[in-house]
């Protein structure tokens, strides 16, 4: 089954890359998850626009994930998430939490597959998060639950 990755998936390829996979793997995991589209002739050409925005957003070599960790670890993270009385979260922060907080911070745009939290975050107070912005470089961000309603 040939496909076009819309995003980048581990060991298969990165956004705009057009693969070769078993019609299950393409059906029942890319296809639902949005992670591809059908190859096309005209889908195809919207290969173009797919690689435009990733190169946008990419990081370009270890010199720019050092900049952009720097930044990163300079920002103050906040979250507001429901807790009970004893400071215990009804829930979990996820990752899509902390990349949504990072941009609301001011930091730069972050990708949600980026963020590594190691212990799930469960409990109100300073909890550090993991982003892996280039193998050899990982932003260490701390993020400060409160707690809302």
């Amino acid at each position: 089954m040939k496909l076009i990755l819309t995003a980048a998936v581990d060991n298969l390829g990165l956004a705009g890359d057009i693969v070769d996979v078993k019609p299950g793997y393409g059906r029942n995991f890319l296809l639902p998850r949005s992670y591809a589209i059908a190859w096309t002739k005209g889908a195809e050409k919207q290969i173009e626009g797919i690689k435009r925005a990733r190169d946008a957003r990419e990081i370009r070599g270890i010199e720019h994930a050092q900049q952009v960790r720097v930044q990163l670890e300079g920002i103050s993270v906040t979250l507001s998430a429901r807790a009970g009385d004893s400071g215990k979260l009804f829930g979990a922060v996820t990752a899509a939490d902390v990349a949504l907080a990072v941009k609301k911070a001011g930091g730069p745009t972050i990708d949600k597959r980026a963020v590594v939290i190691t212990k799930p975050i469960k409990t109100v107070g300073s909890h550090t998060v993991g982003v892996k912005l280039h193998e050899a470089v990982i932003a260490h961000i701390p993020v400060e639950v409160s707690a809302a309603g």
